[in-house]
């Protein structure tokens, strides 16, 4: 079930939904992999352009992964008021266990730019967390 995340200052609301993709992971050699898909909706009365992204993975004994880049699926989505970007990615963790966490950089109609905190969410084999 999707996620709905609180409203931040320029109205925009992330919800995420998480996938353990277990015929793309190896168990034995200890390689998970998880999709994730991401709904932003901007709720705010201005046009925001999404410039970056940042992200923080953390897998089950605690190693850290940081990711930044340009986009998200090689994309730079500009969100109207009351529109909506949903997207799909992935990424691979060596437990079966993590949590993702992150930020958007924006840019507003005004030129200046803004950060959209994305709050934690969990990466999680079936059964594994009860």
């Amino acid at each position: 079930m999707p996620r709905m995340e609180k409203n931040d200052p320029h109205g925009i609301i992330i919800q995420t939904q998480v996938n353990y993709l277990p015929e793309q992971s190896d168990e034995s050699g200890n390689r998970f992999v998880f999709s994730y898909t991401i709904s932003i909706t901007n709720l705010g009365r201005n046009s925001a352009k999404l410039l970056s992204r940042h992200w923080i993975i953390t897998d089950a004994y605690n190693h850290v992964q940081e990711v930044r880049g340009q986009g998200v699926v090689g994309e730079q989505p500009l969100l109207k008021p009351h529109q909506s970007f949903e997207y799909t990615s992935g990424t691979v963790l060596t437990t079966q266990v993590g949590t993702m966490r992150g930020s958007y950089q924006m840019q507003a109609d005004d030129g200046s730019t803004f950060d959209v905190e994305i709050p934690q969410f969990v990466l999680s084999v079936p059964r594994v967390l009860h």
